[in-house]
């Protein structure tokens, strides 16, 4: 069993993804409120799973990862963040440098928990995870995305094309 650290915030949970996590992960990834800017269509629930098993897989290969993340109070699954190591294929190259990323339901959003997830990874990866610099890509049009990852400390550092399309790439420093 790998040993997936438990991050907690004023109002989330960060907790290791477990396989009950599946169907409200399946239905996340199938809304297209929350697909339309990582992907542009619903996931079936074997791609899901195959995301769930690739957040592990990076825990127990790079010592970081994705986690589940579910409110304090009541502990309903409301998404995943955390950091990995993507292999992008994107031009021009990225450095090498853990990602970070957050999906949440789409119930959760206008609720500032993406800024207090992302929060609570990057001060558990300051303390935890060795690289000097963290990066993100986003999608132009997702402005509230763009707002979480500046609120977060993340500044501009261009773009990249990836899969055909242009992403905004952020990088924020360690500490």
């Amino acid at each position: 069993m790998i040993d997936v650290p438990v991050v907690v915030s004023a109002r989330l949970r960060l907790r290791p993804h477990t396989p009950a996590d599946l169907d409200a992960a399946t239905a996340m990834w199938a809304d297209v409120a929350v697909t339309r800017f990582t992907g542009g269509r619903a996931f079936t629930r074997e791609e899901t799973w195959a995301r769930l098993l690739r957040y592990t897989g990076h825990w127990a290969w790079f010592g970081f990862g994705f986690w589940a993340v579910e409110e304090r109070d009541g502990g309903a699954y409301v998404g995943q963040l955390g950091l990995a190591d993507f292999a992008r294929d994107t031009t021009p190259p990225m450095p090498g440098m853990p990602e970070v990323g957050w999906s949440f339901v789409a119930a959760a959003h206008g609720r500032g928990y993406a800024s207090e997830g992302v929060r609570a990874a990057m001060a558990w990866a300051d303390a935890n995870v060795a690289a000097a610099r963290t990066t993100c890509l986003i999608d132009p049009a997702n402005i509230a995305s763009i707002r979480v990852a500046r609120r977060c400390g993340f500044g501009d550092a261009g773009s990249v094309i990836y899969k055909g399309s242009r992403s905004l790439r952020f990088e924020r420093p360690r500490g």
